[in-house]
């Protein structure tokens, strides 16, 4: 990030860009509303190490601008700008949506959210349609990368992990993800394709639901271990009754074990939510 610390950006200016406020941090990059030369609001994603030897984190976040890049479409997926080094840092410009993560969403009890649960899960079932469409796995499907905005649109986010699909599937060299969310033929490094993205869809879906993960664990052997035992699985209904049956015979054939078993693709599963939710 160079030697100013985050309290000095304000006001800094990149390219064209101007930083007026830091919106979140992480361990590889930090996110600032700016404004372009118009005065348009724009998020700015900038990659913390920039040092010479961070190959590995440039690559990461090279390859989410470019699969973001390659992803746009005009509804669920965060909008891209342009991406590069602008003087001297690597800056991914995206638009701005004033919006929280479903995750946050969740904690707060927020009406909006519950109000339109069923539009959410189509529309996230929509998104991932679009990626792989255009041949590419998010590899990180989870309720904290999915936006929704005052206005109740959603917006698919961060793309670092995405790969291309493989055909037929294999073993990916790193595991990447975070094991809630990640398919057991994954947490097994077994070989994987788009459908460990559908059961990610599925266990986002059931948190959505129920507001509790539908197979917890303290690590990724934990989650491995209830994946495969499901003694302790409750279905969905059970914690939620209001429930439509065929939203739940859904979201279980998404967390189907085996990924034959699953959904063949997005584009069925979201024809199949339409059915079931009348919309």
């Amino acid at each position: 990030m160079g030697v100013l610390n985050r309290m000095s950006r304000h006001g800094t200016k990149i390219g064209p860009y101007t930083l007026h406020e830091e919106i979140n941090a992480g361990g590889m990059s930090e996110i600032w509303l700016g404004t372009d030369t118009a005065g348009k609001a724009v998020a700015l994603r900038l990659m913390l190490n920039n040092t010479t030897f961070a190959f590995t984190e440039r690559k990461r976040f090279l390859t989410g601008c470019e699969t973001l890049q390659a992803c746009q479409d005009d509804k669920h997926i965060i909008g891209y700008i342009e991406h590069g080094k602008i003087d001297g840092e690597l800056v991914l410009v995206l638009e701005y949506v004033e919006g929280e993560n479903l995750k946050l969403r969740m904690a707060t009890g927020d009406p909006v959210l519950a109000e339109n649960i069923a539009q959410v899960l189509i529309d996230m079932a929509e998104a991932l349609e679009v990626v792989h469409d255009r041949g590419y796995m998010h590899l990180d499907v989870k309720p904290e990368n999915v936006l929704l905005t005052r206005n109740g649109r959603l917006k698919l986010i961060d793309f670092d992990l995405a790969q291309l699909i493989p055909d037929p599937p294999r073993k990916l060299d790193k595991n990447p993800g975070t094991p809630h969310y990640m398919s057991p033929e994954q947490l097994a490094r077994e070989p994987v394709d788009h459908r460990a993205d559908i059961w990610a869809y599925g266990v986002s879906a059931y948190e959505l639901l129920t507001h509790r993960k539908p197979f917890p664990g303290d690590s990724a052997d934990g989650v491995f271990h209830a994946q495969r035992n499901r003694s302790d699985f409750i279905p969905p209904r059970k914690l939620n009754p209001d429930i439509p049956l065929a939203l739940e015979k859904i979201v279980l054939r998404c967390l189907e074990q085996d990924p034959a078993m699953r959904y063949p693709s997005m584009s069925v599963l979201t024809h199949e939510l339409r059915k079931a939710l009348y919309v």
